[in-house]
């Protein structure tokens, strides 16, 4: 048997039995997922990041000594170069959703994911704050475990379809954990009276998610405990009882998709729960997606290659499992430089009141407000639905209006508007100017909060505002 891949093995303990399904989702899904990372950093980047950024990276690479993992950019970053590395990955990415690379042998699809992940990997380690989410390293860790799935030609590996499910489960139980830990308001049950409403990016539904009777927020918040600290132990159990656990796991990533803007960490999510449901719930029996055979078996390089990582996998994953059970439990943090073997969690502390950031630049006569694309401003205006898109700069707008360090990157924000700089300008949904340059600028800060249903009735507003202060004096 040729030892390089012409001899074809068939072995039980190997492969996943059904699981073609599973690995159709997940490759198109992941990949999808992908594409909308890679163009969300070609759109915004180099207004962010790029040689004339808020926050350059040249600077970055220059003032620290050791990035937090290998990356692209370490000895020369241009905004040429991101933008080259994004919509190469994105490209890339199209090919996998199209089902390009999984027609051929095992090795293309797997290359296929090794180059999303490396170069997806470059901009998240010199994306600094920007890049800060558990939504990157949760892309970062799926990717790379996709590029083990195999093609159309091979059967799907069990192990990778185990580490998947690992996956899920570390960032369900993990999210849940945190909550229990965090905040009085998810173990009296309350958080979702005030969740929808001050949450980073609300969109359009949840004001009305917001005014559901209080009793069916209970509700609501005993089926997510359900979901996130029982749910997560049956995506290990005999069929069908994982794929009933998968299902439970993918309604309450869609209702939060229907409540809020949380970029792709809902969708991702529910496509990584995939990997615990058989065939025979997704697909009619004896019709495999992609044409793959059911008797198809596995070249002996590529099950070498997945045990390897299997085992690398299983070494990576004690740290995260210690941390679940940790008092001192971490939410999004990575143990290692490549971002495998995570710890993700959300919402561990819930925020009662609503604070926004306005910032307004002065013609000569009065402040105007600039407008954002995602976040509250305008009462008036309905909020938008934006996910599984990333609208960075309006989620790291809301950190700052909760009070965390920020100016490190919003003064030369507002410097920026002062200059009227195009490539800034564009990430706003509204310029007053209409690129002229105001004489002055500043920052407010506003308490927002729904309007009842009153209030709505009468003023068509979706949301009420108090002025509360500066937050940075006039500019100019």
């Amino acid at each position: 048997m040729d030892w390089l891949g012409a001899g074809w093995l068939n072995v039980g303990w190997f492969a996943a039995e059904g699981g073609f399904a599973a690995r159709f989702v997940l490759q198109h899904g992941i990949a999808a997922v992908f594409v909308v990372a890679f163009v969300s950093s070609a759109l915004q980047f180099p207004a962010l990041l790029g040689e004339r950024g808020l926050l350059p990276v040249p600077r970055y690479v220059q003032r620290i000594s050791r990035l937090p993992g290998p990356s692209l950019f370490r000895r020369h970053y241009s905004d040429a170069l991101l933008r080259v590395v994004a919509w190469g990955g994105a490209g890339i990415g199209v090919t996998v959703v199209l089902g390009l690379p999984q027609r051929g042998p095992p090795w293309l699809p797997m290359l296929a994911f090794f180059a999303m992940w490396l170069l997806y990997m470059s901009i998240v380690n010199v994306g600094q704050v920007f890049y800060g989410f558990g939504w990157e390293i949760l892309l970062l860790e799926a990717g790379f475990l996709a590029a083990f799935l195999g093609s159309n030609q091979t059967t799907t590996p069990v192990i990778t379809l185990w580490l998947f499910r690992w996956l899920v489960f570390r960032l369900e139980f993990g999210a849940g954990m945190i909550k229990m830990r965090g905040d009085t308001a998810w173990r009296d049950l309350t958080a979702l009276y005030y969740h929808h409403e001050t949450q980073p990016m609300p969109n359009p539904l949840s004001w009305w998610f917001h005014h559901l009777p209080k009793p069916l927020h209970k509700v609501e918040v005993l089926g997510n405990h359900f979901a996130q600290l029982v749910v997560p132990f049956l995506l290990f159990a005999p069929q069908p009882v994982a794929s009933w656990a998968a299902l439970v796991v993918v309604i309450t990533q869609l209702w939060l998709v229907l409540s809020g803007n949380f970029a792709w960490l809902n969708l991702l999510t529910l496509v990584l729960a995939c990997s615990a449901v058989g065939d025979s719930v997704l697909v009619v029996p004896g019709r495999l997606p992609g044409g793959a055979p059911g008797n198809a078996g596995s070249p002996l390089w590529f099950v070498l290659v997945v045990l390897a990582m299997g085992v690398l996998m299983v070494v990576l994953s004690w740290r995260p499992l210690r941390n679940l059970f940790s008092r001192r439990q971490a939410m999004n943090a990575s143990f290692n430089r490549w971002r495998l073997g995570n710890a993700y969690g959300a919402f561990g502390s819930i925020t009662r009141d609503r604070f926004e950031v306005v910032v307004e630049g002065w013609d000569g006569q009065q402040w105007l407000e600039y407008g954002f694309r995602g976040k509250p401003g305008d009462p008036a205006r309905m909020p938008r639905q934006w996910a599984p898109y990333h609208l960075r700069l309006d989620w790291m707008m809301w950190f700052l209006a909760l009070g965390q360090p920020g100016m490190n990157w919003f003064v030369p924000f507002l410097h920026q508007l002062l200059a009227a700089d195009p490539a800034t300008l564009k990430l706003l949904r509204r310029d007053p100017f209409a690129g002229q340059t105001p004489q002055q600028v500043r920052a407010q800060v506003y308490a927002y909060r729904f309007t009842s249903w009153r209030e709505w009735r009468r003023t068509g507003n979706w949301w009420v505002r108090e002025p509360m202060g500066l937050l940075v004096p006039p500019l100019g």
